[in-house]
């Protein structure tokens, strides 16, 4: 997995900040009342799954320390039906048998199909590679429109898995095949994850990727052609910069490629150091391209044209993918700053909610991640990790440890459960402990969608 995140060494002069509150708390006392309102059941008519990639608690809450304040609260704080999700994959020689840390692909497939599979594997079954039907197809077959944004490209995992069936993540375009010949298209497969994307007719599709999406298609009736000549042939219209995406039109199929590979981060600054640490450091903020979309103005557009052409509905996911990738360089900055771009694009989520209360919204993580919020280390202190300290809005200083690896190795996901958060018809299902294929059925039963006839010898949770 490449990962291109810009380095900003530098440190800010630090000043006292007001504190900027999002959301406000909920007053002390009883809340019955109000739990027992946003407790709806009946069909939605639409459904806006938000995926922050690598964001655990942890990376929740020194966002909003560094952003809102410590007593602020973010928009993805304000809905009001939340629970806890566990993230674990199975192994590819005993899909019986759990492997506790789970990669994005695996994760996703969970969520997207409602069963588990071995880490690496996109919406295909462990052992025997049989296709998983994803909750994006079950939709597009009852007529729902169906779109699908990242901050990453949009052949990583976490988009992939909703529309493309590939035995490995890598597997990203048609040069990219070598992880999965048999899925190749001369190989009579569907074809590499940007083509299979396309080939599935998702309404809207935004993101970064274009390198895998300019690759030849080796094989079929776009022979000889890159995979977005096929996609115009297919009728999309392909845009590649923000003043381009508003300009999109309802009606139209829309595939929007920002970068050539992952998008730019928002935010940048110092990386974390072994001891004494980097900072004390201000982010540098405003550093996403001008010709890039935010994320939040991805959502917006996407929403716009998909609840045009909507005669059924809608589902839509959200991935802020960057959180993830910064936090595996240790880059504090970058990953609060995308936290905070992911929260943006969920306020833009509840606002569409707030107009069309038949929505549900549904906001949690693929994963955890390797940052913590720690006390300053000491010149006594030996630690294997490295540090970096911020000063938040508040003017106080927080420091960040990242500790799953030895400095100058990529740290690692970890274990943990995930937050989930909801809000809308059937929301109250998010609430307890829950695993991540429960959201599969949790988004099915919500959109009245028939699940799928059990795939021969794929276990369920229960069985593990």
């Amino acid at each position: 997995m490449s990962i291109r995140l810009p380095l900003a060494a530098r440190i800010v002069t630090v000043a006292v900040l007001p504190v900027l509150t999002a959301c406000v708390k909920p007053p002390p006392g009883d809340r019955t009342d109000t739990l027992r309102a946003a407790l709806r059941g009946g069909h939605a008519r639409n459904v806006i799954l938000f995926i922050g990639d690598g964001m655990g608690d942890s990376e929740i809450t020194m966002a909003r320390n560094y952003h809102v304040g410590a007593a602020g609260r973010l928009a993805l704080d304000s809905l009001p039906l939340t629970g806890t999700v566990t993230t674990y994959a199975v192994t590819e020689d005993n899909p019986t048998r759990p492997d506790y840390v789970v990669d994005s692909a695996a994760s996703a497939t969970a969520w997207a199909t409602g069963h588990k599979t071995s880490n690496r594997r996109l919406s295909t079954a462990p052992g025997s590679g049989a296709p998983l039907e994803t909750i994006l197809e079950l939709a597009q077959k009852q007529g729902y429109a169906t779109g699908n944004v990242t901050t990453a490209e949009l052949t990583d995992a976490t988009a992939a898995a909703l529309g493309a069936h590939v035995n490995h993540r890598n597997c990203q375009g048609p040069t990219n095949m070598a992880s999965c010949p048999h899925h190749a298209k001369a190989a009579g497969g569907p074809g590499s994850i940007a083509e299979q994307l396309v080939d599935h007719h998702i309404d809207v599709l935004l993101g970064g990727g274009r390198q895998r999406f300019d690759q030849v298609i080796d094989f079929g009736p776009y022979k000889g052609q890159t995979v977005i000549q096929s996609a115009v042939a297919q009728g999309y219209t392909v845009v590649t910069n923000r003043a381009e995406l508003q300009t999109t039109r309802p009606g139209e199929k829309v595939l929007g490629l920002f970068a050539p590979a992952e998008m730019s981060p928002e935010w940048t600054g110092e990386p974390a150091r072994a001891m004494p640490g980097s900072g004390p450091q201000r982010c540098v903020e405003h550093q996403r391209p001008e010709s890039q979309p935010s994320l939040a103005d991805m959502t917006r557009v996407a929403l716009h044209l998909l609840d045009a052409v909507a005669d059924e509905g809608l589902f839509l996911q959200v991935e802020g993918a960057l959180i993830d990738k910064a936090a595996h360089l240790a880059y504090p900055c970058q990953q609060l700053g995308e936290t905070v771009a992911f929260d943006a694009a969920v306020a833009v989520g509840l606002e569409y909610l707030a107009n069309h209360p038949d929505t549900l919204v549904i906001v949690t993580a693929d994963h955890g991640h390797s940052s913590q919020l720690v006390d300053p280390p000491t010149d006594t202190d030996h630690s294997p990790g490295v540090y970096s300290t911020l000063i938040t809005r508040e003017g106080a200083p927080m420091t960040i440890s990242y500790a799953t690896n030895v400095p100058g190795r990529p740290q690692e996901h970890t274990g943990i459960p995930v937050r989930i958060a909801a809000q809308g018809p059937q929301a109250g299902n998010v609430v307890g402990v829950i695993d991540q294929t429960d959201v599969f059925r949790i988004i099915a039963g919500a959109l009245g969608i028939e699940l799928p006839l059990p795939v021969e010898g794929q276990p369920s949770p229960s069985d593990l």
